[in-house]
């Protein structure tokens, strides 16, 4: 089992397929924003493989396809079918803005994708159009209608809680969740790049207790993935909601996972800087043992926890650059 030098053991990949995005999230991208990494410096679908095949060789299990918006790289279905097949991975899960959800949903499904997480921050058109710089709600429920069709099950909504701009739609994003057998997460604002430090932040503690009571939640005994979130079930436990609190809560103490960008830069940590370059690695001829070697090397230089509290200045890339 891969383990850092704090015991934890770390058998969660995220990985990014692509850092671009049809959306400009407010907490995540400028508008404007063109600093993308170039096409060949992306890790192509052979490079990604053997890096994952290596994860999974030392005990990683889980990993989620992430971007930006994954769905943007072309091939995502096939890649998906190779890593899925990959001995050692035992669930493979995608995270998605929703847009063109519709388009792939069905492919995705029969490549082995298991679970999907789909970004809405609000039902209100104008506000989702706020948040996003585009029209975009028609497109995402348009995809999760399609998700249930391909049958994806559980499909989890992830919605970023921000004071003054979605924060009063929370109670209602909640019933459309439980009345559509969706899994909804509420997310604190993370002051990842200078677009993360100026959202609204909102702590969940007061919203939990309001949900608590308007929909008599109780703790969730089963585990819904290997993620961060503190589930609280409906009483009769057909339905659960989601708290992920990296600010006024924080759970690095559990942290199972380790971030791969599209650029093959290995980031140890959502909140701090340490980061280890695989690329050089894959390009330069490296053997499976030097990879794996130089896996378990980056991964004792996973820190304790991130600043967000004490240096919110200190990350300076834009989440969608660091894989979702």
């Amino acid at each position: 089992m891969l383990r850092d030098r704090f015991g934890r053991s770390i058998d969660y990949l995220r990985l990014s397929v692509t850092d671009r995005c049809d959306l400009r999230c407010t907490y995540c991208l400028p508008a404007g924003f063109k600093g993308f990494e170039e096409p060949q410096s992306w890790l192509t679908f052979d490079e990604i493989e053997r890096v994952v095949a290596a994860f999974a060789r030392l005990g990683t299990s889980r990993v989620r396809l992430t971007g930006g918006e994954p769905l943007l790289r072309r091939g995502l279905p096939q890649l998906a079918a190779r890593l899925s097949s990959l001995p050692g991975i035992r669930d493979l899960s995608l995270s998605t803005n929703g847009t063109t959800l519709a388009r792939h949903a069905r492919a995705l499904r029969q490549a082995g994708v298991g679970r999907i997480n789909v970004s809405l921050d609000s039902l209100d058109r104008s506000c989702m159009a706020s948040i996003t710089g585009r029209d975009s709600l028609p497109l995402v429920l348009a995809g999760l209608r399609a998700a249930q069709e391909a049958g994806f099950d559980p499909i989890k909504i992830n919605m970023v809680a921000m004071r003054g701009v979605n924060e009063s739609e929370i109670e209602d994003m909640a019933a459309f969740c439980i009345e559509r057998g969706f899994v909804l997460r509420l997310i604190e604002a993370m002051p990842v790049g200078d677009t993360g430090r100026g959202a609204s932040f909102l702590s969940l503690a007061q919203v939990q207790a309001r949900l608590r009571e308007r929909f008599a939640l109780v703790p969730q005994a089963v585990e819904l993935g290997g993620g961060p979130a503190r589930y609280l079930a409906t009483p009769d436990g057909r339905a659960s909601i989601g708290f992920i609190t990296p600010m006024s809560q924080h759970f690095c103490a559990t942290c199972n996972r380790v971030r791969l960008g599209v650029d093959g830069t290995l980031y140890l940590c959502l909140g701090q800087d340490d980061s280890v370059a695989l690329r050089p690695l894959l390009r330069g001829g490296a053997s499976d043992g030097e990879l794996e070697a130089a896996i378990r090397a980056a991964v004792q230089r996973k820190p304790q926890r991130h600043e967000f509290e004490e240096r919110p200045e200190k990350v300076i890339r834009f989440m969608a650059q660091t894989g979702g």
